[in-house]
């Protein structure tokens, strides 16, 4: 179910979509009599890729999502856990840590830690699965996370989370009644607190990640197509879609009563990382809890070593 949503919202997207219309119209063109039609298919086409394109269409579509939450200031109750949402990585070892990430998981982590420091007790936990890797996303993040200076017993990994509903629901089994600051990109912070919310957690907002901006270039510059600014509408897209489905999911389950209709409860299957230096050399022992499994870390004798 969660590939096949991958799949269809893949090709629900505004470029794909246009890519597809446009195709349709050279077909028509090529194989059919229907040439004129063809010609509007593909102009209608070429002018939709135009406007998503350019900033006074993306900014006027991202901006107001990302304007939902503010930055997180400090608040005067202690704060438990700090909560980084997964995005994207590769495993690649011959480029840094840091670049093995995706420039959106970079700037998520680097809020963590920031809210971090301003909690010496809280932890940081971080969420996301492997997909195509046999590295978890939370994993990446954590080993970037200790070459910040980031203690590893203050780093909890939530390695099973596919999306921002299994996230919502193993946090919630995690961290219960405790506080916590949740941190994620700004367009996606209005769907995950919605997500938080059903879930039973009150987490403090702490967007981050913008990219919209309140000041349009000036003058003719603003109306050159550029990638960045059809990336900044399909996030946008992305993010409504999104909703909808969670949408749509919730409507099927209070009206229809369909049993596959709401995604299954995930299995918690938290990591606490120990206290040694690598995090590469762990070796994982499970032992089963009431409530949750917890899996205990520790080290090859010979870790320490180059």
């Amino acid at each position: 179910m969660f590939e096949l949503k991958k799949i269809v919202s893949a090709f629900l997207m505004p470029l794909p979509a246009l890519l597809i219309i446009g195709f349709l119209g050279l077909a028509l063109i090529m194989f059919t009599s229907r040439r004129k039609f063809g010609c509007l298919v593909v102009l209608l086409s070429l002018t939709g890729i135009l406007l998503i394109s350019i900033q006074p269409i993306s900014n006027r579509l991202l901006l107001p999502l990302e304007r939902q939450y503010s930055a997180f200031l400090p608040v005067n109750e202690p704060i438990d856990y700090v909560m980084v949402l997964g995005h994207a990585h590769v495993v690649d070892s011959s480029i840094p840590p840091t670049s093995e990430l995706s420039p959106t998981a970079l700037t998520r982590l680097a809020e963590g830690i920031r809210i971090l420091r301003m909690y010496p007790n809280a932890k940081l936990i971080l969420s996301g699965y492997g997909r195509h890797s046999e590295t978890s996303h939370a994993r990446m993040m954590a080993k970037v996370a200790l070459a910040l200076g980031v203690s590893k017993p203050n780093i909890v990994l939530l390695e099973t989370a596919k999306d921002t509903w299994e996230e919502a629901r193993l946090a919630t089994a995690y961290v219960q009644d405790s506080n916590l600051v949740l941190v994620t990109s700004a367009s996606h912070m209005p769907r995950a607190m919605n997500e938080f919310t059903q879930a039973g957690l009150k987490p403090y907002p702490a967007p981050t990640n913008y990219i919209a901006s309140k000041h349009l270039l000036n003058g003719w510059e603003r109306y050159l197509p550029d990638s960045q600014y059809l990336a900044q509408t399909e996030l946008y897209w992305h993010e409504t879609l999104g909703s909808h489905w969670r949408e749509l999911q919730d409507w099927a389950v209070d009206v229809s009563n369909l049993e596959f209709a709401e995604p299954e409860e995930p299995e918690l299957n938290a990591v606490e990382v120990g206290s040694e230096d690598e995090l590469e050399t762990l070796e994982v022992n499970e032992t089963e809890t009431n409530e949750i499994e917890e899996v205990e870390i520790e080290l090859n004798s010979d870790s320490s070593q180059p």
